[in-house]
């Protein structure tokens, strides 16, 4: 499995029904409500591989009116399965979606595959027998109609 440097998860708010989905580094420490989450690792399996990605997270709560957090998770999180290594809190849930590579790198594989997919001009010349008119006329035509005329024109 490959080390990638950002997390993606999702999290519910039980109480409001919310669901929130949000991106992490690995290291760092986000705050979804009470909780604190904490991305000690993020792997994501090769491409050729079955699709997987697991992160090691940490998750830890400041109750209201108390001044030492509570562990409330430690352990893999697999998005595959987010039920096999489950975080238990009464209010909040909080799953992994996928690793990412960092976004400067997502944007710009984004950019080059977006270059990738425009036409190039030059490319698109017609050959001889494959250019299709078309046109728009009121009405609703059949498939029959459209067959007729195909062949009218092929015949002509």
């Amino acid at each position: 499995m490959e080390d990638l440097p950002v997390v993606k998860l999702q999290a519910l708010d039980k109480s409001t029904a919310r669901t929130v989905t949000f991106q992490a580094k690995v290291g760092s420490t986000i705050q979804y409500g009470s909780l604190f989450i904490k991305t000690q690792s993020c792997r994501k399996a090769p491409p050729l591989e079955k699709p997987e990605s697991a992160a090691f997270l940490q998750v830890w709560e400041v109750p209201i009116g108390k001044e030492k957090s509570e562990w409330i998770f430690s352990g893999w999180m697999f998005a595959s399965s987010p039920a096999l290594s489950a975080m238990d809190h009464p209010v909040y849930d909080v799953w992994v979606l996928d690793c990412l590579s960092d976004e400067k790198e997502n944007k710009e594989a984004k950019e080059s595959k977006a270059k990738e997919k425009t036409a190039d001009p030059a490319a698109l010349e017609a050959v001889e027998g494959d250019v299709v008119e078309e046109k728009q006329e009121d009405g609703d035509k059949n498939i029959d109609d459209v067959l007729n005329e195909v062949t009218e024109e092929a015949v002509e």
